[in-house]
């Protein structure tokens, strides 16, 4: 990571990333991946902040497109 990435990103930059249609489908997409907001932006309307690095991690180590995740490996 370089120095001009940030290391968070708002919730609406996580819906851009994972090619989510709403702010409320991303939120429930890294509810169902374990990722947990680290704040929140100030302000009453402020957004939800996640770090970049479990975003990344948590799409990564997703199954792939397709996959039978509910049959047992053999």
């Amino acid at each position: 990571m370089s120095e001009s990435e940030p290391t968070t990103w708002t919730i609406a930059e996580v819906a851009e990333y994972i090619g989510a249609a709403s702010t409320d489908s991303a939120r429930r997409t890294l509810s169902r991946w374990g990722v947990r907001a680290v704040g929140r932006e100030p302000g009453r309307g402020g957004a939800s902040i996640y770090r970049r690095e479990d975003v990344l991690a948590a799409r990564a180590s997703r199954p792939g497109r397709g996959a039978r995740t509910d049959l047992k490996a053999q």
